[in-house]
């Protein structure tokens, strides 16, 4: 193990070193974290009232591979995220 030294440096200008850096990294870790979202699941009749649309046209877009779904037993979910990424612009 190798053995630092430190000259002309006090303790005080050590300590406060190391907590500039230590500001440093963590205003770092603020600008770039960020947190993670739990995945929101909705239900069949949740999306169509999302999308305001009908249960069939649900079942449709699950179908043309517009929309994603999820199973657990015999209930069918569909992801918040997927749903709005799903909604495509139109160009006029």
């Amino acid at each position: 193990m190798q053995s630092v030294q430190f000259i002309q440096i006090t303790p005080e200008q050590l300590q406060n070193s190391i907590i500039e850096g230590v500001k440093t990294q963590l205003e770092d870790l603020k600008k770039h974290f960020e947190p993670k979202i739990p995945t929101e699941y909705l239900s069949r009749q949740e999306t169509a009232n999302l999308l305001k649309v009908d249960l069939s046209t649900i079942h449709n877009y699950t179908k043309q591979g517009k929309l994603i779904a999820y199973g657990i037993g015999s209930r069918v979910y569909y992801k918040r995220k997927e749903i709005e990424n799903a909604i495509v612009k139109l160009n006029k």
